[in-house]
């Protein structure tokens, strides 16, 4: 589906997906390091190309390979909705991993960039990396899922009703909430010592998905020692993906991204 936005831009979003998918994106000078997206949609939709595709052209530039992950969507019928997605983006980081020869990359190092929803995706996965959320396929099950680290972009945090983005907790969680899904999903209260670093960007005026969902994520970092690297923007609003003007700060993020990335994987190992 082609979506219009401000300025004449043009999305494409993807909904109804059956069977997941990968889509993988080269540098034309790659240097091993690499990065799984999930775009965002409030798990209703993915935002595919303003927060997939054009994301992965920006950081191929850096010499990063970037997988954009297309995932089901919970409330499309599926019998285990809460945990869909995040079996998708489990399966996804293992057949990556197995392929890493294929794809020039060290497996070590691979980690995960999420936005908005997608961004709870990715926090999802930061937590719940070993937890068992659908039965093994084939060899690539036996590798970990864990990421090497974590951005998240905008992302949703948490659950909480009036805490929470509420379409994406309707989407995940479905009419009558499981109390237990609730809390498995709340991202900043299930960091653990040990976890992937992360990186946080949110912009204050966001009115979707409100900075407080970063400013807790950064706080429960703080609490257990894991490395976060949070900027918090004055302007952006939601959804700017790699759009927003040059003249704004926010637009350096993917730079920031890219030098916080080499930091936080330490001396690449040989591929």
């Amino acid at each position: 589906m082609i979506t219009g936005r401000p300025g004449g831009y043009r999305d494409v979003q993807m909904r109804g997906v059956v069977q997941p998918e990968v889509g993988v994106f080269r540098a034309a000078r790659p240097d091993g390091r690499a990065v799984l997206v999930c775009p965002g949609g409030g798990y209703s939709i993915t935002s595919l190309r303003n927060e997939g595709i054009d994301v992965a052209r920006v950081l191929n530039g850096f010499g990063i390979t970037v997988f954009v992950l297309s995932y089901r969507m919970p409330g499309e019928g599926w019998a285990d909705r809460a945990n869909v997605p995040l079996s998708d983006v489990q399966r996804a980081m293992r057949l990556i991993r197995a392929n890493a020869k294929r794809y020039a990359i060290n497996p070590e190092t691979l980690g995960v960039l999420g936005f908005s929803a997608g961004g709870h995706l990715a926090g999802s996965l930061e937590i719940h990396h070993g937890l068992e959320v659908y039965r093994p396929v084939d060899a690539a099950d036996r590798l970990s899922a864990r990421p090497a680290f974590a951005g998240l972009m905008y992302a949703v945090s948490n659950m909480d009703p009036g805490r929470s983005h509420g379409g994406s907790r309707a989407q995940l969680l479905g009419p009558s909430p499981d109390p237990a899904m609730q809390a498995r999903y709340a991202i900043d209260r299930n960091l653990r010592s040990g976890d992937a670093p992360l990186f946080l960007v949110h912009a204050e005026d966001d009115d979707t998905v409100p900075v407080a969902n970063s400013l807790d994520m950064l706080a429960a970092a703080r609490r257990v020692d894991i490395p976060v690297e949070a900027h918090i923007l004055r302007r952006g609003r939601h959804g700017f993906g790699t759009r927003l003007p040059a003249s704004s700060p926010g637009s350096l993020w993917p730079q920031l991204f890219d030098r916080w990335m080499r930091e936080a994987i330490g001396p690449e190992a040989p591929l």
